[in-house]
């Protein structure tokens, strides 16, 4: 074990290979059941980031993500999930990991151990001291994590992290750290198991509370969601006819012309006066 890495720990099972098919899912389903609770320990240490995030946000900064590995990969789907889900510009959350976007699929071997090359992939979106950046690394060692978070504190950026290990480097060097430490991995270090949940759950509440905050969410409706599928439109159509009490096909037609559920909603009131 690595001295300090609760994420090395040894599993507290062992001779998986002996266990049948339903002890497998059962022990690791105990396992899982810890993460939303290290999760909630964590959320003093959430809150003043997203309150933040929020700040700058208002003031036109970005947020963006970088990581290697499965910590890579949830900042990059967090990332892009966000112009879908609230209707904001692509480059309102941006998600880097190590080794490029060919990492997504394919592990790209050392690409994780340059502490440079995080600062050199955000220089290319011409990140300033509007822009927050987040550091994701279930280990807390990365040194692509480590290396840009050290740039972006001595250019200005606003940083934070999501760690699951306590007193790693990569939370020294962010000005909001998130230390969820979810303890021993049920296979012995794999980190995309609950480390990589407890990070989806925190990235999740994050981006999810910016995009409140921010007025993107009317009630508890996803009223600036793009139409891009038969579903979405389905769904849009819903939302349109139940919050002005009129039938689907009006709604849908609203919809369909004003091409968001909060446009549909205000044009039709307006025009109704």
């Amino acid at each position: 074990m690595i001295s300090g890495s609760t994420t090395e720990q040894s599993s507290y099972y062992d001779n998986l290979e002996e266990m049948s098919v339903k002890d497998l899912l059962v022990n690791m389903n105990n396992e899982d059941k810890k993460v939303a609770m290290a999760v909630e320990k964590s959320i003093p240490q959430i809150e003043p980031l997203v309150e933040e995030i929020v700040k700058r946000f208002k003031l036109g900064g970005r947020l963006f993500y970088i990581g290697a590995g499965t910590s890579g990969r949830l900042g990059v789907l967090d990332a892009s999930e966000c112009p879908p889900t609230y209707g904001v510009p692509d480059d309102w959350v941006i998600g880097l990991i190590a080794g490029g976007d060919g990492a997504l699929r394919k592990a790209v071997e050392n690409a994780e151990d340059d502490p440079q090359q995080a600062w050199i992939d955000l220089k290319a979106y011409d990140i300033s001291s509007k822009d927050i950046l987040i550091g994701i690394a279930a280990s807390g060692r990365t040194p692509y994590v480590i290396g840009g978070l050290k740039e972006a504190n001595l250019n200005g950026v606003l940083t934070g992290c999501i760690t699951c290990n306590e007193g790693s480097g990569v939370a020294k060097e962010a000005r909001f750290p998130i230390e969820v430490v979810v303890g021993s991995e049920f296979v012995t270090g794999s980190t995309r198991m609950k480390s990589g949940t407890a990070q989806k759950l925190v990235l999740n509440m994050i981006s999810t509370s910016v995009m409140v905050k921010l007025g993107r969410i009317r009630g508890n409706k996803m009223v600036d969601m793009q139409l891009t599928n038969d579903k979405l439109v389905k769904r849009g159509t819903e939302m349109v006819a139940n919050e002005l009490e009129i039938d689907k096909d009006l709604a849908k037609r609203l919809l369909l012309r004003y091409q968001s559920v909060r446009s549909a909603i205000d044009n039709y009131r307006k025009n109704s006066k």
